[in-house]
């Protein structure tokens, strides 16, 4: 989730409506100045005795962040709290219960977001050593409470862990217990944001599925294979799931404006400090009737803020951000960007992914997007005996596309090469769910501390 920092430059106040369109399409870019922006989060953990750090203990959260420095990351505030870091590979930043993320910096290849990842990764494990942390590649939690987790001390997230039991059941389970992998991705117009929207979309949980890493709840098995897309499905109906009207007869970005203008704002960020506006309308602030802010009229940071407060499976921003992945270890963070890079940044690729998708009718798309968290790859789908069988074409058609690239690491390989840990589940059938699921139930003895083996 991103961090908000002030800054010195001339934000225009928002007169009209029509000026909601604008922060989107400025996005549009030609295909030379496409770039590939991966973000990961991992739970952190004690070593000694697997417990979840809070932010002020001895050896926790601050002290993890404050350890990064020698990396040359630069601290950011806010309230007089250390609560990310930015460097030259983006920005680190904290979820509400202390999982690390970064969000790295666009990148033009996936061998270079690759780099990044092992960077990163190397990194955090280094000043983890030195303090006696550890982290989990995983979407979820698999043993902890809620109750055992701490919290950050983020504005933004005391205004959400506060209005999220009023909207649905597991809002503070997505909040302090997930994690997930996402990839950013350019458009070059109107057109072609479109098209990537609806393919993305559409195929949104054959990512989810191929990913599926979250199958414990409180240290048993909780019946999914990637619990963390479940609990999308009660957390606020009103800003999540597979917006229908991407689909229809003239979506472009002011449908996607209207769409956003009917999300209920979280917040509004002044002089360094989160307001709390949850619930209230973004189009009664352009009237100057937001009862948070009255008489006050938003400006363009405000809008770009609220962009970033829904969280349907694939988002608009000035990119399109692809979020149905659980959280994994290094090769899965690698091989999600190399998923949708290879659908996506390739036009034939692209036209053969929207072929095998087209024709699938919204109940459909919403049926997959309900059946997979239990059934992962055995999930229906429309055409074919199950979602394992189109892995096995979309597969073919993202390493086409990224072949095409023509893109080499220093050995000569193509940027295909990061699919291998996807080709062995389509290979076999089995996701990184059912593989953890088969040491449970065999090697590990039903213990669940054994999961920890399993960290980074």
């Amino acid at each position: 989730m991103s961090t908000r920092q002030e800054n010195d430059r001339i934000d225009p106040v928002i007169e009209d409506i029509r000026q909601l369109a604008e922060p989107i399409a400025a996005g549009e870019k030609p295909r030379e100045r496409w770039r590939i922006g991966t973000e990961h989060e991992k739970q952190v953990y004690r070593t000694a005795d697997h417990r979840a750090p809070s932010y002020d203990e001895p050896g926790g959260i601050r002290d993890l962040l404050s350890g990064l420095t020698r990396y040359g990351w630069k601290p950011v505030e806010e309230g007089g709290h250390v609560i990310a870091m930015s460097g030259s590979d983006g920005a680190i930043s904290l979820e509400p219960a202390g999982q690390l993320e970064l969000s790295g910096a666009p990148l033009r290849s996936l061998h270079e977001t690759h780099a990044e990842t092992v960077r990163h990764i190397d990194q955090a494990k280094a000043v983890g050593r030195d303090l006696g942390l550890g982290y989990l590649g995983l979407g979820m939690w698999p043993d902890k409470r809620r109750d055992e987790l701490p919290i950050m001390p983020k504005g933004r997230y005391a205004i959400m862990l506060r209005h999220m039991p009023r909207v649905g059941s597991m809002g503070l389970d997505m909040m302090l217990r997930t994690c997930t992998i996402q990839t950013n991705l350019d458009y070059a117009s109107e057109a072609d944001m479109v098209k990537k929207f609806r393919v993305s979309l559409a195929l949104q949980p054959l990512a989810t599925a191929l990913f599926a890493n979250s199958p414990f709840t409180e240290g048993r098995p909780n019946g999914f294979l990637s619990y963390r897309s479940h609990i999308w499905s009660d957390t606020d109906p009103q800003r999540t799931g597979m917006l229908p009207f991407v689909f229809e007869e003239g979506f472009g970005y002011e449908r996607y404006v209207d769409y956003m203008l009917d999300v209920p704002m979280y917040f509004v960020f002044r002089d360094g400090k989160y307001i709390d506006a949850a619930g209230q309308s973004f189009r009664d602030f352009i009237a100057g009737k937001l009862p948070a802010l009255p008489g006050e009229r938003p400006v363009i940071s405000d809008w770009t803020d609220h962009l970033s407060t829904a969280f349907p499976e694939v988002r608009l921003k000035s990119f399109l951000e692809m979020r149905g992945a659980d959280g994994g270890p290094l090769s899965f963070i690698s091989a999600l960007p190399a998923f949708w890079v290879g659908l996506l940044y390739d036009q034939g690729a692209l036209d053969a992914a929207w072929d095998l998708v087209k024709d699938w009718t919204m109940d459909e798309r919403e049926a997959l997007r309900d059946a997979v968290p239990r059934l992962a790859l055995d999930a229906p789908v429309p055409g074919r005996a199950s979602l394992h069988e189109l892995s096995r074409e979309v597969l073919a058609i993202v390493r086409s596309g990224l072949d095409a690239r023509g893109l080499l690491n220093q050995t000569g390989e193509s940027e295909s090469v990061l699919l291998a840990p996807l080709d062995e589940i389509v290979a076999t059938g089995k996701v990184p769910a059912q593989r953890l699921l088969d040491k449970f139930h065999g090697e590990w003895g039903g213990d669940i501390a054994q999961v920890y083996k399993e960290s980074f």
